[in-house]
Parts: structure tokens; C-alpha cells; sequence
């Protein structure tokens, strides 16, 4: 595993963002992890998380692309950041862009997106948090193609679950892919994140013992995707 994933996995943990116990999920699952990107609120913390996703962007997918987009609400900081990232690491100028939640219809800047604008032509990488069941990319995917003749490059997401949808039995972003014929990729998956922390300690705490290691093991069998 690459030294930055490593250092990404532990970041989660010490900003109390990826938590370990037993949790009920929106689907009504009992999960014994949880991941809440809500949790990165200082400036050294975002600085942080942007240069995470601009690595695993710069690896995955390359420099070829113009705009970063993040889908409302949590998307929008994370793109502005993975921006900034990406100019400092990288020396490339990408835009960012996020749609807003409802059109604003007034002032210079009135219409459905923050940021940029698309262009027709505009190569553009996808940028979320967490993608549990694609629902997401249903809303987003048709106003990024609608305002602009743009290509989708592919969609970055922070920790990949590894778990069925609800309405099948593979992972949301193998559905993404699927559906919108782009990849779909995360920083780390939870295999590599239990891989990296059973019974390691990480910040003075061990935060996947055995208890919680055999409770990540049956919610697998369970749920894990094929």
C-alpha cells in the first residue's frame, strides 16, 4: 500500500472522521464502522484532506482533465481544496465547479452551478466524500452532461465501503460504473483500511481490535459485495 494511503487512513482516524463501534446507517443497517467527512473542519485539516485526494487523483486518472467537481453539499469544499492541492503539488491550474441545491435566479452569478462554468470540451473528474448507494451520481450526472458538451473522467471518493447496494449485489461504484460507463475509484478501500489498522495503534489507541475486527468480518459476510 502507498505511504500517502497509509497516512491518509490514519488522517481519518485522527480527525475522528472514520469511527469504529456500532452504528445504524440511513438503509437500516448496523455497520461497525462509520465515516462522517463532515468531521474536517480546520484549515490544516482541509489543507490535508485536498492534498490527499490530488495524489490519488494525480495517480488514478492522470493530469488531463480541467475541472474538479463536487456535487452539493459536501463536494462543494472538497473540491475547492482538491483545487488548491492540485495547483501547489502539481503546478496545474484546474477549475472547480459544484451545483447548488436550488438555482439561484439573480446578481452576476445566478444560475445552477458555484464556481467555474462548464465548457463544451471540458474534461472533468468527479469528487465526493462517500458514495454508498450512487443515488448521488443520478442527480449530478445529467446537469454536468446538460450545461456543457463535457467528458466525465471518473469519480474520486474517500473510502470505498466494499459493500452491496441495496438493490443488488455489487459495490455503488461498480453500479456508477456500470450505469455511466466512467471508473470510479476511492483514496483507500475498508479492506485496506482494516489490513492497516487491526490491531495497530494508531495515535495512541488501537481502534480495530479483535472484537471490532470479528464484527467488520460478519458485516461482510452479510453484506459484502461480490
Amino acid at each position: 500500500m502507498e505511504s500517502y494511503k497509509q497516512e491518509f487512513i490514519e488522517f481519518m482516524v485522527e480527525s475522528d472522521v472514520l469511527k469504529f463501534g456500532e452504528f445504524t446507517l440511513k438503509s437500516g443497517r448496523k455497520s461497525p464502522f462509520f465515516m462522517n467527512a463532515g468531521a474536517y473542519v480546520t484549515g490544516s485539516q482541509l489543507m490535508r484532506l485536498g492534498e490527499y485526494y490530488a495524489k490519488a487523483i494525480h495517480e488514478t486518472y492522470g493530469d488531463d482533465f480541467d475541472v474538479l467537481f463536487g456535487p452539493a453539499y459536501k463536494g462543494i469544499p472538497i473540491s475547492v481544496v482538491t483545487a488548491v492541492a492540485y495547483s501547489k503539488l502539481y503546478g496545474k491550474e484546474i477549475r472547480y465547479c459544484s451545483d447548488r441545491k436550488e438555482e439561484k435566479d439573480h446578481g452576476a452569478d445566478k444560475g445552477s452551478f458555484l464556481g467555474s462554468s462548464l465548457k463544451d470540451g471540458d474534461r472533468v473528474v468527479m469528487i465526493e466524500d462517500v458514495t454508498t448507494s450512487g443515488k448521488s451520481m443520478e442527480e449530478t450526472v445529467p446537469k454536468v452532461k446538460g450545461a456543457a458538451d463535457v467528458r466525465i473522467i471518473g469519480l474520486m471518493v474517500s473510502l470505498n465501503r466494499m459493500e452491496k447496494g441495496l438493490s443488488g449485489e455489487k459495490s455503488a461504484l461498480e453500479e456508477i460504473r456500470e450505469n455511466y460507463g466512467f471508473p470510479a475509484n476511492a483514496i483507500v478501500t475498508m479492506e485496506e483500511v482494516t489490513e492497516h489498522l487491526y490491531n495497530r495503534p494508531c495515535h495512541g489507541r488501537v481502534v480495530i481490535d479483535d472484537g471490532i475486527k470479528a464484527a467488520i468480518d460478519e458485516y461482510y459476510k452479510q453484506y459484502g459485495c461480490k
